[in-house]
């Protein structure tokens, strides 16, 4: 198999997450969780889940000089991916993530961005060289926005078209969205960047054509149970999910850029990209985790070929669909 190189720019974190029955209402307390400590962060989440889906990954971040940064960086390599370019500061500490995760697989997350606030145009030009050897860039907004920018510039002068995962939504101008090949916003992220909230196929295809007039080349919408809406010159299409049993939602976004940026690098046209993406999305949420649910390329290759997610032995919820 050849391994397709794919550029990831973005956010490291480490993810403290506690399991309860629900996720607390403001000023409540709930008790009976247990605990789990993984390596997450929105940028090294998709750098890994592209790695098992089958490419040759570098990845361009910031961590503290501290144990939860070390323990980042080994998690990249244990993946076989490029990390020459994660610059250890001495002036942060390494962002972390709390992360709650409900019985029904939905979570609530709030971040401690730390060494990824620091993330900067300079750390992305430094990587210059990686650029011109990358098929794919894929960037997410947990950095900064003049550090997504760099990026998109750097890119669009090496030729190699941007994915951006435009998490946590951000105003991006339209100089911007020319640059970007696929803007992959879910069912919120789209609803902030339009005014138009997603509910299903009909709102997505509105809210996907306020992208693609604004300048956006592409547009994969990914609406969680109900899937992913595709848009781009002359195309329109809706891709169904995988009918799963989920047990936490962490990451399922990031896997799914993640292996749609290696489908892309692939030469997969954009709606082959997304079902492989589904595919991908669709067995994390059956699993524990951000990182350590994202599939190898062979359970994603099954999952296709089956067209189904077995159910597994640690599911707690009822069956639904996942993008």
């Amino acid at each position: 198999m050849i391994h397709p190189p794919v550029l990831v720019i973005g956010s490291s974190n480490t993810d403290l997450i506690i399991a309860v029955d629900r996720i607390p209402k403001p000023g409540e307390t709930v008790l009976g969780g247990t605990f789990r400590r993984a390596a997450g962060g929105k940028g090294a989440n998709q750098a890994v889940a592209a790695a098992r889906a089958g490419g040759a990954v570098t990845f361009v971040g910031r961590v503290g000089r501290d144990e939860n940064g070390e323990a980042a960086v080994a998690a990249l390599a244990a993946d076989g991916i490029g990390a020459k370019h994660v610059i250890r500061d001495a002036r942060a500490p390494s962002g972390v993530a709390l992360i709650f995760v409900g019985e029904n697989g939905e979570n609530s997350i709030a971040v401690a961005s730390g060494a990824n606030d620091r993330l900067g145009p300079g750390d992305v030009r430094k990587a210059r060289g990686a650029f011109r050897a990358a098929r794919v860039v894929l960037l997410q907004l947990e950095s900064r926005m003049e550090t997504a920018a760099a990026a998109i510039g750097l890119a669009a002068a090496a030729n190699v078209p941007v994915i951006l995962n435009p998490a946590p939504a951000r105003s991006l101008p339209a100089r911007l969205l020319r640059r970007i090949c696929v803007l992959t916003p879910n069912a919120g992220e789209a609803g902030l960047l339009t005014g138009v909230e997603v509910t299903g196929e009909a709102t997505a295809r509105k809210a996907a054509e306020k992208l693609l007039a604004r300048g956006a080349q592409n547009v994969v919408i990914t609406m969680g149970a109900r899937g992913a809406f595709v848009a781009g010159k002359n195309l329109r299409q809706f891709i169904p999910g995988f009918r799963v049993s989920a047990v936490d939602a962490t990451g399922a976004g990031d896997v799914f850029n993640g292996a749609l940026a290696v489908a892309m690098a692939e030469g997969r046209s954009l709606p082959e990209a997304a079902r492989f993406a589904s595919a991908a999305a669709a067995i994390s949420v059956t699993r524990p985790g951000a990182q350590p649910s994202a599939p190898t390329r062979p359970e994603i290759e099954a999952v296709l070929a089956a067209g189904a997610v077995r159910r597994g032995s640690r599911s707690r919820t009822k069956s639904r669909t996942a993008p």
